[in-house]
């Protein structure tokens, strides 16, 4: 995923939800819905979460220096779990606490036009927000679907935004079945029900996104695609013969590490080694050009000390 595509993704969504926000809080005012307040609460946070994602993005560029040698491209991985938390925390318990509360105390909703208004409007925005992250995602998506481009993207602020804008377009149907139920019965439990229901929603994909970002913050390791065409790219059949083991780790969204050890020939020297190695490096950064920080290692391969070692094929990277 190009930075720049995410980049435009959190701003469509980030214009969407202040102006959502804005209109939510004066539906509630003249309402008096629980929902509307909730989703209010919802739209900010959601606001919040975009900042975090643009100032992550900022702080991801700093240059590398002696304390961070590797960079500051997990900068983007931090505050993406940031967002998790923001959206379970403002969002999701807060909708529950209010949904509650108007479960106790129910009174009518006042002015139905303005909130429904507001709804109508909302899911507008919020629709331009979403099918601006779904063009966005399409460009890097290619034939993963929605759930496999979620669990294995590297970069976190398209599967943040697409999660978010999904989620607020699912809370505004609950919001607005929430409203008209009430509506309809005089009864504002079903605004407080509605009002519930959204909390639950935000709360399930807060925890969602907490377990993709601490997946990228643990350490994640190049695709499978990656990983054959750094394979292939390192063999040159003549002086490097194979590759013993490797092991790969994105630093960021667009920098990865390769360490591998690979084998060489046995009666080569040493001035034909190096040569091969640097081949090898302009090879694999050729065929993957996230891989920014490149270290191999030469070695003999033994099929006998292969044999009497771990396996490799059982082996992360194995050969």
């Amino acid at each position: 995923m190009s930075a720049s595509g995410g980049t435009r993704a959190i701003v469509a969504a980030l214009s969407a939800n202040l102006a959502i926000a804005v209109a939510k809080f004066v539906a509630f005012a003249f309402s008096g819905s629980s929902s509307m307040l909730a989703e209010g609460v919802h739209s900010i946070a959601d606001s919040g979460n975009q900042a975090l994602l643009l100032i992550g993005g900022k702080k991801a560029k700093r240059a590398a220096n002696d304390e961070h040698p590797f960079g500051y491209g997990r900068e983007r991985y931090v505050y993406a779990f940031l967002v998790s938390i923001v959206l379970f925390s403002v969002g999701g318990m807060f909708a529950l606490y209010e949904g509650y509360e108007k479960i106790r105390h129910p009174h009518e909703i006042e002015h139905w036009y303005w909130p429904v208004g507001v709804l109508v409007f909302a899911v507008i925005a919020e629709g331009y927000s979403f099918r601006t992250a779904i063009k966005e995602s399409n460009h890097t998506r290619g034939k993963q679907s929605w759930a496999e481009f979620i669990r294995r993207a590297k970069a976190p602020e398209l599967p943040v935004v697409l999660l978010e804008d999904f989620g607020a377009l699912i809370g505004l149907v609950l919001a607005l079945i929430g409203v008209g139920i009430a509506l309809a019965t005089g009864d504002g439990v079903w605004d407080g029900i509605g009002t519930l229901c959204i909390g639950l929603l935000l709360i399930t994909i807060a925890l969602v996104l907490a377990a993709e970002t601490k997946s990228l913050l643990i350490g994640e390791g190049a695709g499978p695609d990656s990983l054959a065409r750094i394979r292939a790219a390192v063999v040159d059949g003549d002086t490097v013969t194979g590759v013993i083991h490797m092991r790969t780790l994105h630093l960021g969204p667009e920098e990865l590490l390769v360490a591998a050890k690979i084998a060489v020939q046995h009666d080569d020297t040493a001035a034909e080694v190096a040569r091969a190695i640097d081949a090898a490096e302009e090879r694999i950064r050729a065929a993957e050009p996230f891989a920014r920080a490149v270290y191999l290692e030469p070695d003999i391969y033994s099929e006998q000390a292969a044999a009497a070692g771990p396996d490799p094929d059982q082996t992360p990277g194995g050969r």
